[in-house]
């Protein structure tokens, strides 16, 4: 593992503005971060205020392919009860020719009951949920995969196409989708068929390597080759020079995250100094985790990143 499997992971819904999104991905693409994922939440969780207010993740998106050129660029995860299907293959697959094909697809089936009632959208059962994720995976892809030329069409109890041209094309063939959950049934089972990337978010290493177990044996159960899947996991990122410099960090991690559990914090994570994230890391890359979302949460200490890169990241190879 090196710092090019790190990627930056940011929750702007707890009240960040494009500009303040814009410098952090340039300064961690600069710094030499694999990537830049963002939430796609439209209301703050705990006790942040949201403001300014929320912004779009694929507006963001869009934004930022044009204004970096190396990094990748995703969401961890977009709701699949946000949008309609046919819309978002256009958007993704716009953004992916807008970056050069840099783009990270996270999709998962929503879990945010409050920001639905916020935004008038509509929060059915988690069993509907997971049907209209489905549904939405087998539309997407199928669009995505259509000849130029031809048309694609679907019937499902969620959603029904006719006759779409299927465009655009994103620039990737095929576009990394990343799935992740800790459903023990139909999560691994919709990995198996659609992703690329099965992500555990803060979890116990113990959880996560369960959890690719079940993703794995659904891989072999559908005739794909396990070792086609790669694993990630998003964690707190909280790591400073000393102890005092990670007290002071650790104020501003606790500020508007619904992570709470100190084991999942402090023992799993990726908190404390250089040397002890490092160790952190080493475990979760030898416990199967290919690639690592460090969840940033305050998005104006860009000095925070600059440790990682030059202090924890030469460690890990």
């Amino acid at each position: 593992m090196q710092l090019g499997d790190l990627t930056v992971f940011v929750e702007p819904q707890q009240g960040e503005s494009y500009e303040t999104i814009l410098a952090v991905a340039q300064h961690a693409e600069r710094l030499g971060f694999g990537g830049l994922l963002r939430s796609d939440h439209w209301l703050p969780m705990a006790d942040a205020d949201g403001l300014p207010g929320p912004t779009d993740s694929w507006i963001t998106l869009a934004a930022l392919a044009r204004e970096t050129t190396r990094i990748r660029l995703g969401t961890l995860v977009t709701a699949a009860t946000f949008r309609h299907p046919g819309p978002l293959a256009v958007s993704v697959a716009q953004v992916d020719q807008m970056s050069n094909g840099r783009v990270d697809f996270g999709i998962g089936a929503g879990w945010f009951g409050a920001e639905h009632a916020a935004y008038g959208l509509r929060f059915p059962s988690i069993a509907e949920r997971f049907d209209i994720l489905e549904e939405q995976l087998s539309i997407i892809t199928g669009m995505w995969s259509t000849p130029v030329g031809e048309t694609f069409s679907f019937d499902g109890r969620q959603y029904s196409v006719a006759d779409s041209p299927g465009l655009p094309k994103p620039v990737q063939n095929p576009l990394p989708i990343i799935v992740g959950g800790a459903g023990k049934r139909r999560t691994p089972e919709l990995a198996a068929r659609f992703a690329h990337e099965f992500n555990s978010v803060i979890v116990s290493r113990e959880t996560f390597v369960a959890q690719r177990r079940l993703v794995r044996n659904a891989c072999e159960r559908q005739g794909r080759d396990p070792d086609e899947m790669r694993f990630s996991v998003g964690l707190v990122l909280c790591c400073g020079e000393d102890a005092a410099a990670v007290e002071r960090r650790a104020a501003a991690v606790g500020r508007g995250t619904r992570w709470d559990d100190p084991e999942l914090l402090y023992v799993d994570g990726a908190h404390g100094t250089p040397d002890q994230v490092a160790a952190s890391l080493r475990k979760w890359s030898d416990a199967g985790a290919d690639r690592i979302h460090l969840q940033t949460l305050d998005l104006h200490d860009h000095e925070h990143l600059e440790l990682v890169a030059s202090e924890v990241a030469p460690q890990l190879s």
